[in-house]
């Protein structure tokens, strides 16, 4: 292996610890933002406008999964929902668990569920917010799909719990909303 090469080759260990990082960022970065936007606007605008901010974002990434999936030549299934997170740093790890019959994923250690969580009840409320990328992203990427959260990091959970679930017309029409709550659409 030449010098070059090694130089820029890194252990798994240091690029989760980066991947980590940016998390933790994005985390303080989302609480400060709907923290202004709460203590300018007040609460419940506020929260709205993060809410607005989070529905924006998570359709981005969902139009840009569905796309890569349609590429493929497939259909947009949550079979075929390609994994729009890091696979390193961002969680501890993850596994599978079938609850009652239904498949649940449990990631551990959300790096940005523990930031807000650590931060305290106002910062954990707050970050909470932007967990609803999770049903928001799978209804751009299919609207006759969410992403359920059973348990959050940022509650006090150890891990996060999701499952894909359908959607019902009502939720499809909350979604289709301006100012959509998307507390409505029965993803927690």
């Amino acid at each position: 292996m030449t010098q070059q090469k090694a130089e820029q080759m890194v252990t798994l260990k240091e690029a989760e610890e980066q991947v980590r990082r940016v998390c933790v960022r994005l985390a303080l970065l989302h609480y400060a933002f709907t923290k202004t936007l709460v203590d300018e606007l007040g609460d419940e605008r506020g929260k709205q406008l993060a809410m607005n901010a989070i529905k924006h974002y998570g359709t981005m990434i969902g139009e840009e999964v569905r796309e890569r999936v349609k590429a493929k030549g497939l259909e947009p299934t949550p079979e075929n929902y390609g994994e729009d997170l890091p696979k390193y740093g961002m969680h501890k790890g993850r596994e599978i668990v079938y609850v009652e019959g239904e498949r649940r994923s449990r990631p551990f250690g959300c790096a940005m569920g523990e930031v807000w969580r650590e931060l305290g009840p106002e910062a954990a409320e707050l970050g909470r917010i932007y967990c609803y990328v999770d049903p928001v992203k799978y209804m751009a990427y299919n609207p006759n799909f969410k992403l359920v959260h059973y348990k959050a990091v940022p509650d006090g959970d150890e891990y996060c719990e999701l499952a894909v679930k359908p959607t019902t017309e009502e939720e499809r029409e909350a979604f289709a909303a301006q100012d959509t709550d998307l507390a409505a659409l029965d993803t927690y």
